[in-house]
């Protein structure tokens, strides 16, 4: 008996494991961005050489354990209470000590460059489909990597809101214009708050923007600007119009006009199918009205040498 009814027991557990995987299914829904790279996969054993910095090292000493489950910072029941529920200073946690030390306040987690202004898409890693809505957030200018971060240093809207995107090749992903106005390190921040089950993922990717670009660093030199317009469709005779009303075409022309005379282009020369054509278009106005001096002169001279030999006869005779 005591052998029948370990048999039974054992079929009947065999008959409910798919049952039972399939109930468990949801709950095997993890995720998060892996580019921009997120603190919490960067510092988890598949972060690669991103998990030996120094910041890495100081959150996994800071939560005593390693992020190995990387896919599962997520709370359950915020239902978009967000703000209300995660404390300021544990956004990057979720306020779940188990990833306590992705709060740390500093400025040398791993990073990734961004361009202000550009089309961004988010890789977001998930291991099943679910259905639910992105929201990302970039904190304000003038944000201190250096101080915990607060729902203060979010605006009240994300710059962007993505509702069920595919899920392909393992990954999500969202394509959003990112804002103009940041440089220097920056932290986007995403909420994946899921529809088909209660939980919200909470992110942290640190991102770094260039410094923005010198109004004045392409007024240097004059014949650059030329050069370009030239290159971008042809809108050389918008530079040359406007050369006259600063005063400053005359310098400009004998510039192109030395580079235009060259018959062969250095190799690499961009600025070279520029200025040819300027060259070609100045040199006509210029040498034209010498054109018929030049005749004029020829033939004044032609007169006056074939006067003084007709006088020389006269006076032999």
């Amino acid at each position: 008996m005591t052998r029948m009814t370990a048999n039974r027991t054992a079929l009947a557990a065999a008959a409910l494991a798919p049952l039972l995987l399939w109930a468990a299914g949801p709950a095997q829904a993890h995720g998060a961005p892996t580019d921009p790279v997120s603190r919490v996969f960067a510092c988890s054993p598949d972060g690669g050489t991103a998990s030996g910095s120094s910041a890495c090292r100081a959150a996994v000493a800071a939560n005593g354990s390693p992020f190995t489950a990387w896919d599962n910072l997520r709370v359950a029941g915020v239902g978009g209470r967000d703000r209300q529920t995660i404390p300021d200073g544990k956004l990057c946690s979720g306020g779940l000590a188990a990833y306590k030390g992705l709060d740390l306040a500093r400025s040398d987690w791993p990073t990734t460059r961004l361009t202000p202004g550009a089309t961004m898409t988010m890789k977001y890693a998930s291991t099943i489909a679910h259905t639910g809505t992105f929201r990302l957030y970039l904190t304000k200018p003038g944000y201190d990597p250096t101080k915990p971060l607060a729902w203060s240093d979010l605006p009240q809207q994300p710059f962007a809101q993505v509702t069920d995107p595919a899920l392909t090749d393992g990954a999500y992903r969202i394509r959003a214009k990112l804002p103009a106005d940041r440089t220097g390190h920056q932290v986007l921040y995403t909420i994946w708050q899921n529809s088909s089950t209660p939980d919200t993922y909470y992110s942290c990717s640190d991102v770094v923007f260039p410094a923005s670009a010198n109004s004045g660093a392409g007024k240097k030199s004059s014949p650059a600007p030329a050069a370009s317009a030239s290159q971008t469709g042809g809108k050389d005779r918008t530079s040359r119009s406007a050369s006259p009303t600063t005063g400053s075409r005359s310098a400009p022309a004998r510039t192109e006009r030395t580079a235009g005379a060259v018959a062969t282009p250095p190799a690499g020369d961009a600025t070279a199918p520029g200025s040819t054509p300027v060259a070609a278009d100045a040199d006509p106005a210029s040498s034209g009205p010498s054109a018929p001096l030049l005749a004029g002169g020829a033939t004044a001279v032609l007169v006056l040498t074939g006067g003084a030999a007709l006088a020389l006869r006269l006076r032999r005779r």
